[in-house]
């Protein structure tokens, strides 16, 4: 990755912020590196809605819990209808998995990795983003949507076969999710100019994202887990780096920007046109509506 050095923002301490009144939601906040931003904005005064399967922050101030399994586009198509887009201020996407070393295929018919890591994003953007933050009283900023990938690492996506029907290779798709997401980036940024879109690249942390990877061989998962734990930063580490990011004034014209895990500006891949990032987009599109049709983009 290389770094934007003409993206500069102050940095403060997340010890220092008051995020009262500040309202977030954070699809896929119920474990790892979703979890810890919304517990540290959480604790800050933010008023956070967390999305995901498994709630563990039972009686904790100012989180509220919806519980869906987000490998359904039907349920991000009623996530979005649950959300209280009107007056959200932050809306950040950070469910995700790694690509099983076989081709898992969810209820609907779509390629594991790409619905939970990818497509899910994309419908319930289509379906919010035209009411978010329409009902903040006066609002010093835009409303903001943070997407959690790997962007600026260069990836493409398959686009002559998103759902791996044809053929299968577990770096193969998860590689087009992280396309996918970065190229939604880069398209939200276009398509809705009244919102502000940047990318997160979190590099390594330890969590259960990549429990799928190792599929049977559980000895395997948790000894790289523990490698990965001791060599990377925890989780609450970068969310203490990101959570100042995600509400500084210094970023509010950089629509369409990414940044590293130490909330460095990165350039985007070399290779992410906008007419790339259009195809995936649009051959994404395509993919949804021939797999699980009638669902609203």
């Amino acid at each position: 990755m290389k770094h934007d050095k003409s993206i500069q923002w102050e940095r403060v301490s997340s010890e220092q912020l008051d995020l009262s009144g500040t309202r977030v939601a954070v699809v896929g906040g119920t474990g790892g590196l979703g979890r810890a931003l919304s517990r540290l904005m959480a604790s800050r005064g933010a008023a956070v809605t967390v999305v995901g399967q498994t709630f563990r922050d039972f009686g904790s101030a100012n989180i509220d819990f919806v519980q869906a399994d987000l490998s359904l586009m039907g349920e991000a198509v009623r996530v979005a209808g649950l959300l209280p887009a009107e007056n959200l201020d932050l809306l950040v996407l950070t469910t995700g998995i790694f690509a099983a070393p076989q081709r898992q295929q969810t209820a609907e018919g779509l390629e594991r990795d790409m619905a939970v890591s990818y497509l899910n994003r994309l419908v319930l953007l289509r379906n919010l983003a035209p009411r978010l933050g329409k009902t903040r009283q006066e609002p010093a900023t835009k409303p903001r949507v943070f997407i959690m990938g790997f962007p600026g690492t260069g990836q493409t996506a398959k686009i002559d076969d998103l759902n791996f029907e044809k053929s299968y290779s577990s770096m193969s798709a998860h590689m087009s999710t992280v396309a996918g997401n970065e190229a939604l980036v880069r398209d939200s940024a276009q398509r809705y100019p009244e919102i502000n879109f940047y990318g997160l690249n979190p590099g390594l942390h330890k969590t259960n994202i990549r429990s799928n990877m190792a599929g049977a061989n559980r000895f395997r998962y948790g000894a790289m887990e523990w490698v990965i734990g001791v060599l990377t930063p925890s989780v609450e580490s970068y969310a203490e780096h990101i959570v100042p990011l995600l509400v500084s004034p210094g970023i509010e014209s950089h629509s369409g920007s990414m940044f590293d895990q130490k909330a460095r500006a990165i350039m985007p891949s070399s290779g992410m046109t906008p007419d790339h990032a259009k195809s995936i987009i649009d051959s994404s599109e395509k993919l949804i509506a021939r797999v699980t049709p009638g669902i609203p983009l």
